[in-house]
Parts: C-alpha cells; structure tokens; sequence
C-alpha cells in the first residue's frame, strides 16, 4: 500500500471517528498530495510515489516548525499547541529519523568517504548524504555536525 493510499485511509477512518484534529490535518496533506499531481500533470490519482509524499510531508513540517517559532515569540500558546498537534499527525507518516549519535556516525563515515578536509567540501559532503540518507537524516542537524568537524 503506497503512503498515499495510508493517508487517505486514515483521513477517512478519522472522519467516521469524528476526529477533528486528525481529519482537518490529514486533509491539508491530501490537498497538497493532489495540488502535486496537478502542477506535475499526474492523471493517476494514487501515481504520487512515496519519495515525492515523503518530501511534501516534510516541508509541511518544516512550515510549522516556523510558524511554532513565531507563535513562542509572539505568547501564542493556543495557536503553538494547534501547530505541535498538526506536527504529530504529519509526522506518524514519515520515516524516523536518526538520532544525533547516529547522524554524527553517519556524516563522520561520509567525510572520511568522500575526501572532505575543510568548509569548502560541504557540497560533496552534503551531495552524498542526500543520495545515500535523505529519508532518515535530519538536515539541520547535519549541517552543523558537518561544520563543527570540517574546519
């Protein structure tokens, strides 16, 4: 079952559940899901492959990430829960990431691979980790690993 089909099977059991929170959240993903297949002119309507759901999961991610970061500056603790609930939901669907341990392993391993001996070499570095990792690995993380061992 592709990651398309699961979202829309649980969008439609949260509906019966009369779940709110799940329902409105999980209908924001699939009206992304659709908005992708229009602007990428797929006539299949479950074609999307995981990978591509697997981004857009994690750019809406990331976008409430930011909006989490202004609500705490702004004391806007209603709208930071409503943010960090939509968060969770999303989050059920993406692959775990590694932790930090794992992650520094990963990118040591990667440097020592690719080359690497100082900042300038980051792209090489970074170009591999996105082939090899790019569903499990945490970018942000790996940036400053990558910055505080290249120097």
């Amino acid at each position: 079952m592709s990651l398309q089909t699961k979202i829309e099977t649980k969008l439609n059991e949260a509906l019966k559940a009369k779940d709110k929170k799940t329902y409105s959240t999980l209908r924001l993903v699939v009206a992304a899901i659709k908005d992708t297949m229009i602007s990428k002119k797929i006539k299949d309507k479950n074609a999307l492959p995981d990978n591509e759901v697997i981004s857009l999961l994690k750019k809406m991610v990331k976008q409430r990430n930011d909006s989490c970061d202004a609500y705490k500056k702004a004391g806007r603790s209603e709208l930071l829960e409503n943010e960090i609930s939509e968060i969770n939901i999303i989050n059920d669907y993406l692959p775990k990431q590694l932790s930090e341990e794992e992650t520094k392993k990963i990118c040591l391993e990667t440097i020592k691979k690719v080359g690497a001996s100082s900042v300038k070499d980051m792209g090489k570095v970074m170009g591999a980790l996105k082939k090899e990792h790019s569903d499990v690995l945490d970018f942000s993380k790996v940036s400053r690993i990558i910055k505080e061992n290249l120097k």
